[in-house]
């Protein structure tokens, strides 16, 4: 497996995307080399941690109003 492709290096690569700062090198390492099904884990994983963060900061506001 070349350097750079594994689990870890998926899921910084999608948040980097994420936010728009992926660089051209790693984008182009992603599509020669990255495996789909740790994108779509990375994907998976990050929408469930974004549902999660907007449920506790609704709840946490909730909370403080009354």
């Amino acid at each position: 497996m070349a350097k750079g492709t594994g689990f870890l290096s998926t899921l910084q690569s999608a948040l980097a995307s994420a936010f728009g700062v992926q660089s051209e090198k790693n984008r182009a390492r992603d599509f020669s080399h990255g495996r789909p099904a740790h994108f779509v884990i990375a994907g998976i994983l990050g929408t469930l941690f974004f549902i999660l963060i907007l449920v506790l900061v609704v709840k946490l506001v909730l909370s403080q109003s009354g």
